[in-house]
């Protein structure tokens, strides 16, 4: 049944099913950034289309870690040469081109780790800059949706995948199409991926932070800007990395 009772209801399995099948994977991507920010790295996040909403969860939100990175499609313009009417091309996250502008705004480190994240892992723009990243060096970390993937042809002329390129692979649970509710005579109505992707970016940080616990150290958290002395807080913890976070929209 379509409605937000059914919604509630279909997406609360693939909720705990991601919680249950990806613990080990997101341990797994847990030390991969650790190892990164302890050496000085930082984080970078990307996501094109929908998929902005897992780097979004990630990146300069309260709670969350400092060393972050947001890169996307907008960069091309506002930290590129690219004309603005590019970005009403609305293919243009299939062009693997792309990547090669995106990689050098990131301003990327060799300690810095990426993240990402893509329902359907098929795009040039998402492969391309995988390549990339593999070739600078730096561990990947993939967000995606293994059963969409697995179902759509490879549009990057390598024929490769997202997943195929990452040293960790997170399943975002979404099914093919992203949408979970069926529409009579076909094709479904209300997607998941976002929903999930705030799931696994947050478990990801809490797994990042327990092991900095665990180590006795202070993990370079956060706080809100609207709580007393969040501006101070975070503007000192931001200061370690002058020149190396990007926090415009």
């Amino acid at each position: 049944m379509i409605s937000a009772q059914g919604y509630a209801e279909a997406v609360r399995p693939v909720l705990d099913r991601v919680v249950d099948s990806q613990t080990e994977a997101i341990g797994r991507a847990a030390d991969l950034i650790v190892t990164s920010l302890r050496a000085g790295g930082v984080l970078q996040a990307f996501g094109a289309g929908h998929s902005e909403a897992f780097a979004a969860e990630l990146v300069a939100r309260a709670g969350g870690l400092v060393p972050t990175n947001r890169l996307t499609l907008h960069d091309l313009v506002l930290h590129g040469d690219a004309p603005r009417d590019v970005l009403a091309d609305p293919k243009l996250e299939r062009d693997p081109a792309v990547a090669h502008e995106l990689y050098p705004l990131a301003g990327a480190q060799p300690a810095d780790v990426f993240l990402i994240a893509s329902q359907s892992g098929i795009n040039g723009s998402v492969v391309e800059l995988a390549l990339l990243v593999r070739e600078r060096g730096h561990p990947l970390i993939a967000v995606t949706s293994v059963a969409h993937t697995a179902r759509v042809a490879p549009r990057h002329p390598s024929g490769h995948r997202l997943a195929d390129l990452a040293d960790v692979v997170l399943d975002n649970g979404a099914p093919y199409g992203d949408a979970l509710l069926p529409l009579e005579g076909g094709g479904a109505v209300c997607a998941v991926s976002s929903v999930t992707a705030a799931l696994l970016a947050q478990l990801l940080t809490a797994e990042v932070v327990r092991r900095f616990h665990q180590a006795g150290e202070v993990p370079p958290i956060y706080l809100s800007a609207n709580v007393p002395g969040g501006d101070a807080h975070n503007l000192a913890l931001e200061s370690r990395y002058a020149g190396r976070l990007r926090r415009t929209a």
